[in-house]
Formats: structure tokens, C-alpha cells, sequence
């Protein structure tokens, strides 16, 4: 049935009144999210803790001169050695040999030359009484500066054979601690070949490896504590003296010497230690790793301020594992977004939720 002209216009105007009515109703607000929330505090994490090594600063591997059988080793690994004291000994069989031998070159050297000197003194009365020529004289005079030559150098040898001979003992120069033992009785050893390595005990350090992001933090350090698994009560005052130029290819880490002041009796070599370094800052403030982001324009915090998010330009110093260090840019005891905050945009309404971390974490 086709509609009248009237019952149309009443179904226009209705519609019409329809849509003016929805026109009238604004967009319902976004829900507001529930996000988790920390407070920004002050960096009070604990002092950064290495563990290590007590070490001596000199150490030195001990070696035979000359080459040899190894006949008696004389002392174990751990030993308190004094100067001087007798370590191993090589057979002495060859070198006593080639001392002698030496020392026969050179009565032969000496003999030559006693020949030689009286030929000489012979030949120079002859010349003065015109029985032998010039050039005779000559030869004689000559033949006394060879022998003369040859005696020096078989002194020279038969010295060189005499010290080879004691060098057949081995000893410290200086007292000190056996740390290892690197050959034992029976081994044939080449000359400069290592028995013995062993530490002076007067100057006593912690070796540590210090990785490439705490550089900074070790040489800012205020405070550098050493103290003893043995007995945690022992705590020693120590200070950064050897920090490696280059990093260790494998580990990638640096080695370091903490030099120990005033060490203890009880403070032996080998005993393991941990270096805690002082670095605390009152004025940086720590937030979870989770709640810096980056999108390609500065380091950002996202912050639950007045029921919503608000994006915080900061300055990070430093990365750490237990969070990242801020310098500028955040306020301490204001609520820091601790997830999601990739997610956010600025102004969206937020509900803020504490994170109450575990004991032991931040």
C-alpha cells in the first residue's frame, strides 16, 4: 500500500528527532586501567660484592740456568722458604764434568802462554845481538799475543763453568711461600724451564674480574671493604692499585688487584675474599629495569600522577641487575609505572596498584 505524502513527513520528522536525540549524548570516558605501581626511592641498593682470591703482588716462577736431570726436589708446595735455602738439585754429574774440562783448557792456556812468554824474551836477546832477524822477532811476538788471547778465554770459560756448576742448586733470593710445585725428582728440564712458583707473602692482594659495565662504578667507589668467607668477621680495608687495560677475551671481564692495607697473620694465600665496593648515592633514585623504555627518543618513565599516565624524560647513569639508576628527570616518592609501560599513552586514566617485591629483590 503506498504511503500518503502526511505519513511520510511523520516518519522523516521522527527519524530526524531520533538522531538529534543521539547527537545529544557525548562518548562514554575510557575505562580506567589498573596498572602496578613502585615508588621512585633513593639508590639504596646494596654495595656491589665480588668475589676473589687472596694473591701475593710478587710472584715468581723459580728455574735451573743451565739444563739438567732433575736429581732431588728438596721442599712441598705450601712451604716457608728463607733465602737462600736449598730448593732441588740437578745431577751434578755434567757439570762437574764440564768444569773440569774447563779447568783443563785452561792449564793448557797456561802453559801455551808461559811457552810463548819465554820464546818471546829468547828471541828479543838474539835480536839485540843481530843472531835472528826482525821478522823472526815478529813471529815470536805475535805467537805470545795469541797465547795470551787464548789464556784469557779459557779463564773465561772455566769461570762460566765453575757458576754453571753451582747453578746446579736452585734457591730464592728472598723469603717466601712455595705456591705450586711444577716438577718433581727424574725430569730431564731445559734451562729457564719452571720447578717452583712462589709468592712473597709481605704484600697480600684480592684478584677479582670486574665486568666492562662496572668499570665506572669500581673507580667511583668511596669505600672498598675486603672481608674473609673464613670469618665474615674480618673486614680489611683495601684499595684499588691493578685494573687490566684490556679485557679478557673469553670472560670479557677485567682483572683487577685489590690491594689489602695492614693484612692480618691470619690472612693466608688462597683464601677466598669478597670485595664489596662502597658506591651508594643519595642523590639518584633506582626504578625497576621494566620501567624505562625507549622509543628511539631518550630514555622515558611513565608516572601515575592525578589518576593518570604521564611520560618522564630521565637521565639513566646506570644499568644494573637489580634496576636502572636515574639521575634527572624523576622525583623520589613519586608512583613509577613498573610494567606495560609500552602500552601507555599520555593522559589515559590509570588506577594505581602497589608491587610489594619479594624480600631480596627491587
Amino acid at each position: 500500500m503506498p504511503l500518503t505524502a502526511p505519513y511520510r513527513a511523520f516518519l522523516l520528522l521522527g527519524l530526524t528527532a531520533s538522531l538529534a536525540a543521539c547527537s545529544n549524548h557525548d562518548t562514554p570516558p575510557p575505562a580506567a586501567r589498573t596498572v602496578l605501581v613502585q615508588a621512585a626511592t633513593p639508590g639504596q641498593s646494596g654495595p656491589g660484592v665480588y668475589t676473589g682470591e687472596i694473591r701475593a703482588r710478587h710472584e715468581v716462577d723459580l728455574s735451573f740456568r743451565v739444563a739438567g736431570k732433575l736429581a732431588s726436589r728438596l721442599v712441598d708446595s705450601g712451604a716457608e722458604i728463607k733465602a737462600g735455602q736449598p730448593l732441588a738439585r740437578l745431577d751434578p754429574a755434567d757439570l762437574q764434568l764440564a768444569a773440569a774440562s774447563a779447568k783443563a783448557q785452561l792449564a793448557a792456556a797456561e802453559s801455551e802462554f808461559s811457552t810463548a812468554q819465554a820464546e818471546r824474551e829468547r828471541y828479543a836477546g838474539l835480536l839485540a845481538k843481530k843472531f835472528v832477524s826482525q821478522a823472526a822477532f815478529d813471529a815470536k811476538d805475535n805467537a805470545l799475543n795469541a797465547a795470551r788471547g787464548r789464556l784469557e778465554q779459557a779463564r773465561a770459560q772455566s769461570q762460566i763453568s765453575n757458576n754453571q756448576a753451582t747453578y746446579g742448586t736452585l734457591s730464592s733470593e728472598y723469603p717466601a711461600v712455595v705456591t705450586a710445585v711444577l716438577a718433581d725428582a727424574g725430569q730431564v728440564l731445559g734451562a729457564g724451564q719452571a720447578v717452583f712458583r712462589i709468592a712473597r707473602p709481605e704484600e697480600k692482594e684480592v684478584a677479582i674480574a670486574i665486568p666492562e659495565g662496572r668499570i665506572t662504578e669500581l673507580k667511583a667507589a668511596r669505600n672498598i671493604t675486603v672481608n674473609l668467607w673464613a670469618d665474615a668477621k674480618i673486614n680489611l680495608t683495601g684499595e684499588l692499585r691493578e685494573l687490566s687495560a684490556a679485557a679478557d677475551p673469553a670472560t670479557r671481564t677485567y682483572a683487577t688487584r685489590i690491594r689489602i692495607k695492614n693484612p692480618p697473620p691470619e690472612l693466608q694465600l688462597g683464601m677466598t675474599a669478597r670485595v664489596v665496593l662502597d658506591h651508594t648515592s643519595n642523590a639518584a633514585l633506582q626504578v625497576p629495569l621494566g620501567a624505562v623504555v625507549d622509543n628511539g627518543q631518550g630514555a622515558t618513565v611513565w608516572v601515575a600522577a592525578d589518576g593518570k599516565a604521564q611520560p618522564r624524560p630521565v637521565q639513566v647513569s646506570q644499568f644494573r641487575e637489580d634496576g636502572a639508576v636515574i639521575s634527572s628527570g624523576l622525583q623520589a616518592g613519586e608512583l613509577v609505572i613498573v610494567s606495560g609501560a609500552s602500552k601507555l599513552v599520555a593522559g589515559l586514566p590509570v588506577t594505581p596498584k602497589a608491587l610489594t617485591p619479594p624480600n631480596g629483590q627491587r
